[in-house]
């Protein structure tokens, strides 16, 4: 026998009934199932509808439960360090990136990708989740290397902000994949014993974020090989700090090494100098 299921959607309207092979022609029987096959895929599309809307319901709710002024005040700071950044050389143009973990929220404000940093304003900066979905009523892409800012504020509850260059001498360093030791006592502000340079991985990309977390072990900043450096801080100031920290520490040692290619190293302490 040939059981078809008729009505309903599965629910309780619905009911089985048996039919032998001979009540039906093969056209009959082909029809019915394209029938039943369109109206399966018409319901799971409405299943689709409806969960996305919700999930645009539940974006919108987050997006409402942080203070705008808050907000605007935390995207202007960006964009303030982003001109400092840019002016003190740790960038050129368009280059490195800039995020701010939103207080009380699994959300950040991260810079957009390809925007001249003088000509950024508030809305600009984007904000989004730490998985990549950008929050409702935001007009801006993130930067393509939102990836390992959302990964460090998920793995590392006191990152609060992260910079992230390609600092000339953190760069160079970064290109002969090389960890800085502890030649000096103010590699201990770093939070460990070297600044590590990560594993190779493509900008953008998980393997890069995972390489990141691998270096940060222990540690507020890290070189990342063949590319540049982040750091982290309680705030954006102290994460800048830091950036500006690590190149002038990569390229005493970049210059140090010129000199001597063997050099003295200690066991380096934590400073908050």
């Amino acid at each position: 026998a040939l059981c078809l299921l008729v009505g309903g959607g599965g629910g309780n309207g619905s009911r089985k009934r048996k039919f032998s092979v001979g009540d039906f022609g093969a056209d009959e029987v082909f029809e019915f199932l394209e029938t039943a096959l369109s109206d399966y895929r018409m319901r799971n599309k409405s299943k689709r509808s409806k969960n996305h809307n919700s999930r645009n319901r539940k974006s919108s709710t987050t997006t409402s439960r942080v203070s705008e002024a808050k907000l605007r005040g935390l995207r202007s700071s960006v964009i303030n360090h982003c001109i400092h950044m840019q002016s003190t050389g740790l960038v050129l143009h368009t280059s490195g990136n800039i995020s701010v973990r939103v207080p009380g929220e699994e959300l950040m404000l991260v810079t957009p990708t390809g925007m001249d940093y003088k000509a950024l304003q508030p809305e600009d900066i984007v904000l989004m989740d730490f998985q990549g979905n950008v929050c409702q009523g935001e007009k801006r892409k993130p930067s393509s290397e939102w990836r390992f800012h959302g990964d460090i504020y998920a793995e590392k509850d006191e990152a609060k902000a992260i910079v992230h260059t390609h600092s000339t001498f953190c760069t160079t360093l970064a290109c002969l994949r090389r960890d800085v030791p502890a030649f000096h006592y103010m590699i201990g502000a770093i939070g460990g014993n070297d600044l590590k340079c990560a594993e190779y991985g493509t900008y953008g990309t998980q393997e890069l974020s995972d390489a990141a977390l691998v270096a940060l072990r222990g540690r507020k900043a890290c070189l990342l090989a063949n590319h540049g450096m982040l750091s982290l801080g309680k705030d954006l100031k102290s994460a800048m700090k830091l950036a500006e920290l690590c190149e002038n520490m990569c390229e005493i040692y970049w210059r140090t090494l010129a000199v001597k290619a063997t050099i003295t190293t200690h066991t380096a302490t934590d400073t908050t100098t």
